[in-house]
């Protein structure tokens, strides 16, 4: 069982696609309203595993104040502008998909967020701040942003916003960092990070692929009715993200050293899909089947644009022991 969440996990670009089209098949052949009764045991595994991995006292260590003040207003001040707009232009008679665009926007980064920076040789410690930072951001400031931009065109349940974010995001930190606590007293704090901490994301994999195939098998009849519609959710999607992409990039290589600006890119291109496919999921009822569709898709292009960064790193941003002086004076300085 390990052996197959584990390989499902380091190969989400096939495993996403793959429940997709068995939730579409799913949908087709059988009832699927049934499954929403399991949207909730699925939420829980996609996002408490993840809490139990994050060390939330990096957020109290300094050094890279600069660093961070960026990223977050890159995550706030500016992409859920961006996705709003992009939604805007392809989708201004279809609310809900616009609703799944700025979720995708409003939610920065995820665990992965973090082994990103670490294969492309980052800022670890940066990352893991900014995760932890802009979930807790994010998720103070999802229903604001949900009311502020959507709530005059559709109905935004601000409280039941809260009140899922509270459940699916808040209730697992705290349940998540005591297990970790507990863990590292029981069986000490090597073990943990080489046998115990390894084994959570492949938990969540288990529940992200399950939520993926839960929205799919609910929005079945209408995906074969009309297949075209993947297309034009992909074609957004594309946009968005090479958008942030080349902003953060451009923002990263001018103004921050190698290891600061990948932490920056990775801080700001990748969002956390799980949340916003919870929040879609578990707060808009029937209708969150269609805002969480482009949000399944949205797993695709990032899980996808993300490796394929890694391989150009080092023609962007030179080696990892490689620093030009023009990126050196430009460093902040520490605190």
């Amino acid at each position: 069982m390990w052996k197959l969440l584990s390989l499902m996990q380091k190969n989400l670009v096939w495993s996403i696609p793959t429940f997709m089209l068995l939730g579409v098949l799913y949908g087709y052949l059988y009832e699927a309203a049934p499954l929403r009764s399991a949207i909730i045991p699925f939420t829980f595994l996609m996002v408490y595993p993840m809490m139990v991995t994050l060390n939330i006292k990096e957020v109290f260590a300094g050094g890279d104040v600069r660093l961070q003040v960026v990223t977050q207003l890159l995550n706030f001040a500016l992409i859920p502008f961006l996705g709003l707009a992009v939604g805007k232009l392809f989708f201004a008679e279809t609310p809900l998909i616009i609703v799944g665009l700025l979720l995708t926007s409003l939610l920065p980064t995820s665990g992965m967020t973090i082994s990103w920076t670490g294969f492309a040789k980052g800022n670890m410690p940066a990352a893991i701040k900014m995760t932890v930072i802009g979930l807790v951001l994010g998720s103070l400031a999802t229903p604001f942003y949900l009311q502020f931009f959507m709530g005059t065109v559709i109905s935004i349940p601000l409280a039941q916003v809260f009140r899922q974010i509270a459940l699916i995001v808040f209730l697992p930190m705290a349940a998540g960092y005591a297990t970790q606590r507990l863990l590292i007293w029981k069986f000490g704090k090597e073990r943990y990070q080489k046998e115990l901490k390894p084994r959570f994301p492949a938990i969540s994999t288990l529940g992200v692929v399950g939520i993926v195939f839960i929205a799919m098998a609910l929005k079945s009849r209408t995906v074969i009715a009309e297949p075209t519609i993947l297309l034009q959710l992909l074609l957004p999607l594309v946009l968005l993200y090479g958008i942030n992409f080349l902003l953060s990039t451009l923002i990263g290589k001018f103004f921050f050293r190698r290891g600061d600006a990948i932490a920056l890119v990775y801080g700001t291109v990748m969002r956390n899909l799980s949340i916003a496919l919870a929040i879609a999921m578990t707060v808009f009822g029937p209708e969150g089947s269609e805002i969480a569709l482009i949000i399944a898709l949205a797993y695709i292009i990032q899980v996808q644009a993300a490796a394929w960064y890694v391989k150009f790193t080092d023609r962007i941003f030179g080696k990892a022991d490689e620093q030009p002086a023009v990126v050196r004076v430009a460093a902040p300085k520490a605190g």
